[in-house]
């Protein structure tokens, strides 16, 4: 199984990934490290990217998910993919993949941005991200503003891990 979180920066989803990874056990990634040095330096200097941009990007995580599919070992995957046809790409051809919506309000999200000074992504691309967001209607949706810990354990609930 893999268990996608997904939501627009500074929702939580590589904390909480990283938590219930840890508690299962399981193999974690972060979407993050596998952009570009180019797409990076795009998005620091506060260029959103475009879907030609976040192809290759999108299909080297979809080639990672189908290699723990084929090999049968789960894994957790934090990445925005904030439209849906980013998160087709990401589960075609896949076994089982649960994804689970980090939803947040633009308020939660500044005041989280604003405390965060080791990332790249700046909090002028914020507008950006929720322009781009297609809410899933096929997802786990558990609020952001949640503790990880409970945020944690309502993944694991809907899961059944």
């Amino acid at each position: 199984m893999f268990v996608i979180l997904m939501g627009v920066t500074g929702s939580g989803k590589t904390t909480v990934g990283r938590i219930l990874a840890s508690d299962l056990g399981w193999s974690f990634y972060d979407a993050d490290d596998f952009h570009s040095p180019d797409s990076v330096r795009k998005m620091a200097s506060g260029i959103p990217l475009t879907d030609e941009d976040r192809h290759p990007w999108l299909e080297n995580l979809r080639i990672l998910i189908a290699e723990h599919d084929e090999r049968e070992e789960n894994g957790v995957l934090a990445c925005s993919a904030l439209r849906r046809t980013y998160r087709d790409i990401l589960s075609s051809g896949i076994g089982k993949l649960v994804t689970v919506y980090l939803k947040a309000d633009a308020e939660l999200i500044r005041e989280r941005l604003a405390d965060r000074h080791s990332h790249y992504m700046p909090v002028q691309l914020l507008e950006s991200q929720f322009e781009a967001l297609e809410e899933p209607e096929d997802a786990i949706t558990i609020p952001a503003g949640l503790p990880p810990n409970q945020i944690v354990k309502s993944i694991r609930s809907f899961i059944q891990i």
